[in-house]
This record gives C-alpha cells, structure tokens and sequence, in this order.
C-alpha cells in the first residue's frame, strides 16, 4: 500500500500526479488570463473592441470543435502523447501570442492554443485519477484544488503582467507550459504491459448528441455559455481599470467559482434535485446579469455582480455538467466531450456579439442579451424535465459525485 494511500491524505501523491496538477493549474489559468488585457490589447493594437473578443472566440471554437473528438485521438495515441502534444500546442502558440504585432495574429494563434487545451484538459483527469495513490476519490479532489487554482489566479497573473506589458502574460504562460512539459516527460511513465484503452469511433461524440436528453442538455448549455462569456469576456471593458484593476476584480470571480463548485453545488444537492437546483440557479443568474446592466456605470455595483456571477457559475457548472452524466447511460468521456464541445461553440459566439451589441446600444445591451440567454436555458431545462429523470432519481457515490465536479469545472 502507497503513502497516500496509508494516510488517506490527498497530498501524498506520487510525483507524476504533482506533474500533471501543476500542468492543469496553467492550462485553466488560459481561460481568463486574456482578461485583464483586452482593453490593453485593443488600444496598442489598434483594434476594436469586438475585435479583440475575437481572442476568445478563437480559442472558445477551436476548444469546442477539437472536444468533439479528443476522446478519439487520446485512445489511439495514449493519454500520455495526447498531454504533451497538448501542452506542446499552448507552449508555442502561448510564445506566437507574445510576439504579435497585429490583433488578427493574436486571434489566430488563440485559435491554436484552443487546439491544445482540448488535447490538455480532456486528458489530465482521467490521468490523474490513473496515477494517483489513495483512491479516486483524492485524487479527484487534488484536480479541482488545481483547476480551481488555475481558474482564480488567471486574471490575476494576467493583471499582474499586463501591467507591465500586454505581452508579459503570454510569456508567462510559455515559460509554466516549458516546465509542465518537461515535468510530464520526465515523471509520467506508462507501466509496461498496460492495458490499451480501448479505441472510441470518430463519430461517437456526434451520436451522442442524438440522445434526446444529451441534446437538450446541450443546447440548453448553449444559451448558458452565452451568458457565461458575456460576464467574463465582455466586463473589463465597462469596468474601465487598469489591467492590475480587472485582474483583482475578476480574481475574487475566479475565486467564487471555485468555491461553489467544489462545495458549494455538492451541498445544494443534498436539499433539491438536480433539474430544479438548475432552474433555481439560472435565473438567479439571470437577475445578476440584469442588475449588471442596469448599474453599469457604477464601478463598485458592477464588480459585485461580477463576483456574485462567479458564485453562482461554479454552483451551475458542477450541476449542469452532473446532470450531463448521469441523463444517459452513454459513457461518461464521450457524453463529456459532446456536451463540452456544443458547449464551447455555444460560448464562442458571446464575446464578439456582446462588444458589437454595445456597440449600438450601450453597455447595457450585452448583459440584456446575457439575462435573455440564461433564462432560455432555464426554459429549455424546465420543459424537459421529463427527460431527464434519470439524473433527478439517480444518486452517486462520494468519488463519482467528485468527478462530476471535476468535470464540471473543466468544461
């Protein structure tokens, strides 16, 4: 028996796990550390603000196309390849990013950095949870802690660097992936004689989607994801801080995420059933949204709304993403992939269209249109309801309802 295992600790964990932890804190710092650059970014490049949404999008579709097919690529290869080319992919468009001269250039290499976090986070838990001593259920723990981590100090690190130079981020980012990289290749070895897993056809995640519950889980994430971006990608221009300035607002976003997620969903689910903890929490988020738009231009009302929407995003994430997993008796990798890649798409579209919205009509518009788009997620939850029976009635196991969490954060 292990030491972890002995102790029952989730930090006693063999080396090779540490690797792959640390590696996820830097692939989940990616989502918000363009945050507290955008307005940077669209000054010294000359471009718009709906132009420099375009980092998101780039990423965000990208990210959702490649998840359609991870679960392919990583049974033919090995999830150890899958991880380091993924990493491999962020570290050199990561370094591309940093060395732009023009707006256009940065979209388009966010657009490969996408491409390598798909391979990243659609491998590290199954990984983690194959090397770690202890039981799954701790090392299940140990990959929330490190992308909860990755999610908070995104901005943050982005603000901190961004202060100094919009580039600073991205050179930050390629010189953590160097050390993932090398840490993953060094530490991560493959026992000879395991098990190859067994090979998933090409167009698994597409057939999933034909799932009646599955589909109607994804379009409703859709419209979620919608309102998702426009909080994260759209507020630092209204916000109007500095670079240090968003990255501390959207820190305590990142923060309250996590919390949620972590605890804060696991706890609700003792009290309601999944479907209805959903139709509660969206439209919470719905008034939050709302009262963004409403109160805009005050600073301290605005940075409120920004926090409470992280709290009650980690309550949906986890929620959502558990309901995915236990609406079908599709397997778990594939209905996770499916639903992350629509998801992904569904997210893409919100940066651009929140920036040209307000554009038109003022900083008002872009969270009309995210209040509008999380109650048609609510809706389309509520009227299928009979659907999804099988996640209401369902209960879990400690180390499977962990799981979903896990998963919940990384989509």
């Amino acid at each position: 028996m292990s030491a972890g295992e002995k102790t029952g600790s989730v930090w006693h964990q063999p080396m090779p796990v540490w690797a792959v932890a640390f590696a996820s804190v830097v692939a989940f710092m990616g989502i918000g550390l363009v945050d507290p650059i955008l307005p940077a970014i669209a000054d010294q490049l000359h471009a718009t603000p709906a132009e420099s949404e375009l980092l998101f999008t780039s990423y965000l579709v990208i990210t959702g196309i490649m998840m359609l097919f991870t679960s392919f690529i990583s049974s033919r290869i090995g999830a150890k390849r899958t991880l380091l080319i993924g990493l491999a992919l962020i570290l050199v468009f990561a370094f591309l990013c940093a060395m732009s001269g023009s707006v256009d250039a940065v979209i388009g290499f966010r657009a490969g950095w996408g491409l390598g976090n798909a391979l990243f986070i659609s491998t590290a838990l199954a990984t983690i949870v194959g090397a770690a001593a202890g039981g799954s259920a701790n090392a299940i723990m140990l990959y929330e802690a490190a992308l909860g981590l990755g999610l908070a100090i995104g901005p943050l690190v982005g603000g901190l660097l961004g202060s100094v130079t919009w580039r600073a981020p991205f050179f930050g980012v390629t010189t953590l992936m160097a050390v993932a990289f090398i840490a993953i290749a060094v530490l991560l070895r493959v026992p000879a004689g395991s098990p190859q897993p067994a090979p998933v056809r090409l167009t698994a995640a597409f057939r999933a989607l034909g799932d009646p519950a599955l589909g109607l889980l994804a379009v409703a994430a859709v419209f979620y994801n919608i309102s998702f971006f426009v909080l994260l990608a759209y507020s630092p221009f209204p916000l109007g801080f500095s670079a240090l300035g968003i990255g501390f607002t959207f820190f305590g976003w990142g923060l309250g995420l996590a919390i949620t997620s972590i605890w804060g969903a696991p706890l609700l689910l003792r009290f309601v059933k999944r479907t209805t903890a959903i139709v509660i929490v969206l439209p919470l988020i719905a008034i939050d949204l709302l009262i963004a738009g409403l109160l805009v231009d005050s600073k301290p009302a605005l940075v409120a709304c920004i926090v409470v929407g992280g709290l009650l995003y980690g309550f949906m994430n986890t929620i959502l993403t558990e309901t995915v997993m236990e609406a079908t008796e599709i397997p778990r990798p594939i209905a996770s992939s499916a639903y992350s890649g629509v998801r992904f798409l569904g997210g893409a579209a919100a940066p651009p269209i929140a920036a040209l919205l307000a554009e038109e009509w003022g900083h008002t518009a872009p969270y009309a249109f995210g209040t509008a788009a999380a109650l048609v997620a609510a809706l389309v939850v509520f009227s299928g309801r009979r659907l999804l029976r099988r996640a209401d009635g369902r209960q879990e196991s400690a180390a499977e309802q962990a799981e979903a969490v896990a998963i919940g954060d990384a989509d």
